[in-house]
Protein backbone atom coordinates (compact mmCIF):
# COMPACT_ATOMS: atom_id res chain seq x y z
CA UNK A 1 0.00 0.00 0.00
CA UNK A 2 2.65 2.84 1.10
CA UNK A 3 5.35 3.06 -1.87
CA UNK A 4 8.60 5.36 -2.67
CA UNK A 5 8.14 7.15 -6.26
CA UNK A 6 10.35 7.26 -8.78
CA UNK A 7 8.07 10.32 -10.66
CA UNK A 8 8.64 12.57 -7.56
CA UNK A 9 11.16 13.75 -5.29
CA UNK A 10 10.78 12.00 -1.48
CA UNK A 11 10.23 14.99 -0.20
CA UNK A 12 6.99 15.43 -1.42
CA UNK A 13 6.30 12.38 0.13
CA UNK A 14 6.92 10.70 3.59
CA UNK A 15 10.68 10.51 4.47
CA UNK A 16 11.71 7.80 2.92
CA UNK A 17 13.95 5.21 5.02
CA UNK A 18 16.86 3.19 4.40
CA UNK A 19 16.35 -0.01 2.80
CA UNK A 20 13.62 1.54 0.87
CA UNK A 21 14.22 1.11 -3.18
CA UNK A 22 13.96 3.94 -5.09
CA UNK A 23 12.46 4.34 -8.17
CA UNK A 24 10.17 1.52 -8.28
CA UNK A 25 6.47 1.79 -8.00
CA UNK A 26 4.42 -0.58 -5.96
CA UNK A 27 1.01 -0.64 -4.02
CA UNK A 28 2.44 -2.12 -1.05
CA UNK A 29 4.38 -0.86 2.18
CA UNK A 30 7.78 -0.84 1.64
CA UNK A 31 10.68 -2.23 3.71
CA UNK A 32 11.98 0.11 6.09
CA UNK A 33 8.25 2.34 6.85
CA UNK A 34 7.84 0.20 9.59
CA UNK A 35 11.80 -0.81 10.82
CA UNK A 36 12.37 -4.14 12.19
CA UNK A 37 12.05 -3.08 15.42
CA UNK A 38 8.11 -2.27 15.59
CA UNK A 39 7.13 -5.63 13.33
CA UNK A 40 6.30 -7.58 16.61
CA UNK A 41 2.91 -5.84 16.11
CA UNK A 42 2.81 -6.64 12.46
CA UNK A 43 3.43 -10.39 13.36
CA UNK A 44 0.54 -10.19 15.63
CA UNK A 45 -1.45 -8.69 14.16
CA UNK A 46 -1.14 -10.59 11.14
CA UNK A 47 -1.42 -14.12 12.91
CA UNK A 48 -4.96 -12.57 14.37
CA UNK A 49 -6.31 -12.32 11.11
CA UNK A 50 -5.07 -15.38 10.52
CA UNK A 51 -6.46 -17.29 13.45
CA UNK A 52 -9.80 -15.34 12.16
CA UNK A 53 -9.25 -16.99 8.69
CA UNK A 54 -9.01 -19.87 10.06
CA UNK A 55 -12.42 -20.22 12.26
CA UNK A 56 -14.15 -18.65 8.94
CA UNK A 57 -13.12 -21.31 6.67
CA UNK A 58 -14.80 -23.75 9.14
CA UNK A 59 -17.49 -22.07 8.88
CA UNK A 60 -17.68 -22.78 5.14
CA UNK A 61 -16.73 -26.29 4.91
CA UNK A 62 -19.84 -27.15 7.31
CA UNK A 63 -21.92 -25.30 4.64
CA UNK A 64 -20.43 -26.44 1.43
CA UNK A 65 -17.41 -29.17 0.84
CA UNK A 66 -13.40 -29.11 0.95
CA UNK A 67 -13.75 -29.58 -3.06
CA UNK A 68 -15.76 -26.47 -3.49
CA UNK A 69 -13.70 -24.37 -0.89
CA UNK A 70 -10.81 -24.74 -2.59
CA UNK A 71 -11.91 -24.05 -5.87
CA UNK A 72 -13.33 -20.69 -4.36
CA UNK A 73 -10.17 -20.15 -2.79
CA UNK A 74 -7.67 -20.84 -5.79
CA UNK A 75 -10.60 -18.47 -7.76
CA UNK A 76 -9.86 -15.36 -5.58
CA UNK A 77 -5.74 -16.10 -5.93
CA UNK A 78 -5.66 -15.33 -9.27
CA UNK A 79 -8.63 -13.14 -8.81
CA UNK A 80 -6.38 -11.27 -6.53
CA UNK A 81 -3.00 -11.72 -8.78
CA UNK A 82 -4.61 -10.19 -11.81
CA UNK A 83 -6.27 -7.33 -9.39
CA UNK A 84 -2.75 -6.42 -8.53
CA UNK A 85 -0.99 -6.64 -11.56
CA UNK A 86 -3.36 -5.97 -13.94
CA UNK A 87 -6.18 -3.80 -12.84
CA UNK A 88 -5.16 0.29 -13.30
CA UNK A 89 -3.48 2.03 -10.29
CA UNK A 90 -2.50 5.53 -9.78
CA UNK A 91 -0.02 7.13 -7.41
CA UNK A 92 -1.63 9.48 -5.09
CA UNK A 93 0.45 10.29 -1.76
CA UNK A 94 1.67 7.74 0.17
CA UNK A 95 0.86 5.15 -2.15
CA UNK A 96 -1.20 4.17 -4.92
CA UNK A 97 -5.11 3.96 -5.81
CA UNK A 98 -6.26 0.50 -6.85
CA UNK A 99 -8.84 -1.48 -7.48
CA UNK A 100 -8.32 -4.65 -4.54
CA UNK A 101 -12.65 -5.76 -5.29
CA UNK A 102 -12.69 -6.97 -1.81
CA UNK A 103 -16.41 -6.78 -1.58
CA UNK A 104 -16.89 -8.55 -4.30
CA UNK A 105 -14.88 -11.54 -3.36
CA UNK A 106 -16.74 -11.98 -0.50
CA UNK A 107 -19.97 -11.56 -2.58
CA UNK A 108 -19.32 -14.16 -4.81
CA UNK A 109 -16.77 -16.87 -3.40
CA UNK A 110 -17.33 -15.74 0.33
CA UNK A 111 -15.34 -14.70 3.62
CA UNK A 112 -12.58 -17.66 4.03
CA UNK A 113 -12.22 -18.12 0.09
CA UNK A 114 -11.85 -14.30 -0.10
CA UNK A 115 -9.27 -14.28 2.41
CA UNK A 116 -6.99 -16.89 1.47
CA UNK A 117 -7.33 -14.86 -2.07
CA UNK A 118 -5.45 -12.00 -0.77
CA UNK A 119 -3.27 -13.58 1.36
CA UNK A 120 -2.35 -15.96 -1.42
CA UNK A 121 -2.25 -13.26 -4.00
CA UNK A 122 -0.51 -10.82 -2.22
CA UNK A 123 2.27 -13.66 -1.43
CA UNK A 124 2.80 -14.56 -5.19
CA UNK A 125 2.76 -11.14 -5.99
CA UNK A 126 5.91 -10.36 -4.18
CA UNK A 127 7.44 -13.25 -4.63
CA UNK A 128 7.45 -12.91 -8.14
CA UNK A 129 7.41 -9.24 -9.10
CA UNK A 130 8.96 -7.55 -5.76
CA UNK A 131 10.57 -9.92 -3.43
CA UNK A 132 12.03 -6.69 -1.31
CA UNK A 133 8.38 -6.41 -0.55
CA UNK A 134 8.16 -9.63 1.47
CA UNK A 135 9.43 -8.21 4.30
CA UNK A 136 6.35 -6.09 5.08
CA UNK A 137 4.06 -9.10 3.91
CA UNK A 138 2.55 -9.17 7.58
CA UNK A 139 1.55 -5.56 7.58
CA UNK A 140 0.40 -5.94 4.34
CA UNK A 141 -1.32 -8.92 4.99
CA UNK A 142 -3.04 -7.62 8.05
CA UNK A 143 -4.45 -4.27 5.63
CA UNK A 144 -5.99 -6.45 3.27
CA UNK A 145 -7.89 -9.03 6.09
CA UNK A 146 -8.81 -7.15 8.79
CA UNK A 147 -11.42 -5.06 6.08
CA UNK A 148 -12.22 -8.31 4.98
CA UNK A 149 -13.70 -9.71 8.14
CA UNK A 150 -15.30 -6.47 9.29
CA UNK A 151 -17.20 -6.23 6.37
CA UNK A 152 -18.63 -9.70 6.72
CA UNK A 153 -19.82 -8.64 10.15
CA UNK A 154 -21.05 -5.72 8.91
CA UNK A 155 -22.72 -7.81 5.77
CA UNK A 156 -24.11 -9.91 8.83
CA UNK A 157 -25.74 -6.99 10.70
CA UNK A 158 -26.82 -5.20 7.27
CA UNK A 159 -28.44 -8.16 4.94
CA UNK A 160 -31.67 -9.40 6.31
CA UNK A 161 -31.54 -13.23 6.76
CA UNK A 162 -33.89 -14.30 3.83
CA UNK A 163 -31.79 -12.20 1.21
CA UNK A 164 -29.51 -13.45 -1.56
CA UNK A 165 -26.61 -11.66 -2.00
CA UNK A 166 -27.69 -11.72 -5.73
CA UNK A 167 -30.68 -9.58 -4.26
CA UNK A 168 -28.59 -6.96 -2.48
CA UNK A 169 -29.41 -3.33 -2.95
CA UNK A 170 -27.30 -0.52 -3.73
CA UNK A 171 -27.24 1.42 -0.57
CA UNK A 172 -26.05 -2.40 0.50
CA UNK A 173 -23.49 -2.85 -1.60
CA UNK A 174 -22.00 0.50 -1.02
CA UNK A 175 -22.14 -0.09 2.57
CA UNK A 176 -20.01 -2.77 1.80
CA UNK A 177 -17.76 -1.59 -0.37
CA UNK A 178 -17.28 1.22 2.05
CA UNK A 179 -16.33 -0.74 4.77
CA UNK A 180 -13.31 -2.19 2.86
CA UNK A 181 -12.22 0.46 1.18
CA UNK A 182 -12.30 2.43 4.21
CA UNK A 183 -10.78 -0.49 6.75
CA UNK A 184 -7.49 -0.41 4.06
CA UNK A 185 -6.91 3.07 4.46
CA UNK A 186 -7.17 3.57 8.17
CA UNK A 187 -4.85 0.32 8.43
CA UNK A 188 -2.20 2.35 5.56
CA UNK A 189 -2.81 5.58 7.32
CA UNK A 190 -1.97 4.01 10.89
CA UNK A 191 1.16 1.62 9.57
CA UNK A 192 2.34 5.28 8.03
CA UNK A 193 2.19 6.95 11.29
CA UNK A 194 3.46 3.83 13.18
CA UNK A 195 6.31 3.77 11.42
CA UNK A 196 7.13 7.28 10.32
CA UNK A 197 5.37 9.59 12.97
CA UNK A 198 3.15 12.75 12.36
CA UNK A 199 5.49 15.17 10.25
CA UNK A 200 3.79 17.17 8.20
CA UNK A 201 4.88 16.11 4.83
CA UNK A 202 3.85 12.16 6.13
CA UNK A 203 0.02 13.47 7.42
CA UNK A 204 -0.25 15.27 4.25
CA UNK A 205 0.45 12.46 1.97
CA UNK A 206 -1.71 10.12 3.92
CA UNK A 207 -4.59 12.63 3.59
CA UNK A 208 -3.97 12.77 -0.21
CA UNK A 209 -3.64 9.26 0.10
CA UNK A 210 -6.92 8.29 1.76
CA UNK A 211 -9.09 11.22 -0.07
CA UNK A 212 -8.28 9.65 -3.44
CA UNK A 213 -9.00 5.90 -2.15
CA UNK A 214 -12.15 6.72 -1.12
CA UNK A 215 -12.99 7.93 -4.66
CA UNK A 216 -12.46 3.76 -5.48
CA UNK A 217 -16.28 3.52 -3.63
CA UNK A 218 -18.18 5.40 -6.11
CA UNK A 219 -17.04 2.43 -8.27
CA UNK A 220 -16.61 -0.77 -6.74
CA UNK A 221 -20.27 -0.99 -5.34
CA UNK A 222 -21.35 -0.61 -9.25
CA UNK A 223 -18.36 -3.45 -9.89
CA UNK A 224 -20.26 -5.18 -7.13
CA UNK A 225 -23.93 -5.02 -8.81
CA UNK A 226 -22.94 -5.78 -12.06
CA UNK A 227 -21.06 -8.73 -11.02
CA UNK A 228 -23.73 -9.75 -8.73
CA UNK A 229 -26.72 -9.26 -11.94
CA UNK A 230 -24.65 -11.45 -14.26
CA UNK A 231 -24.65 -13.97 -11.19
CA UNK A 232 -28.12 -13.77 -11.42
CA UNK A 233 -28.65 -14.68 -14.89
CA UNK A 234 -26.59 -17.35 -14.56
CA UNK A 235 -28.69 -19.42 -11.47
CA UNK A 236 -26.81 -22.53 -12.05
CA UNK A 237 -23.76 -21.97 -10.74
CA UNK A 238 -24.89 -22.57 -7.82
CA UNK A 239 -25.03 -26.08 -8.23
CA UNK A 240 -21.50 -25.52 -9.39
CA UNK A 241 -19.81 -25.52 -6.14
CA UNK A 242 -17.74 -22.19 -7.23
CA UNK A 243 -19.60 -19.50 -5.63
CA UNK A 244 -20.15 -18.86 -2.20
CA UNK A 245 -23.85 -20.41 -1.22
CA UNK A 246 -25.45 -17.05 0.47
CA UNK A 247 -24.86 -15.87 -3.17
CA UNK A 248 -28.83 -17.62 -4.04
CA UNK A 249 -29.60 -18.84 -1.15
CA UNK A 250 -31.01 -16.94 1.88
CA UNK A 251 -28.90 -17.88 4.96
Amino acid sequence: MIRESGDRPCTDLIQVPSGVTAGRTNMHIEPGVVDAAKMTLAVGTAAGACAYAAKATFDDLRSSNIVSYAVRALIATVGVFLFFEVLPHFAVGISEVHFILGSTLFLILGAAPAAFGLAAGLLIQGALFAPSDLPMYFVNLTTLLVPLFALNALANRIIAPGTAYVDLKYSQALALSTAYQGGVVVWVAFWAFYGQGFGAENVASVLSFGGAYMLVVLIEPLADLAVLAGAKALRGAERTGFVTPRLYNAA
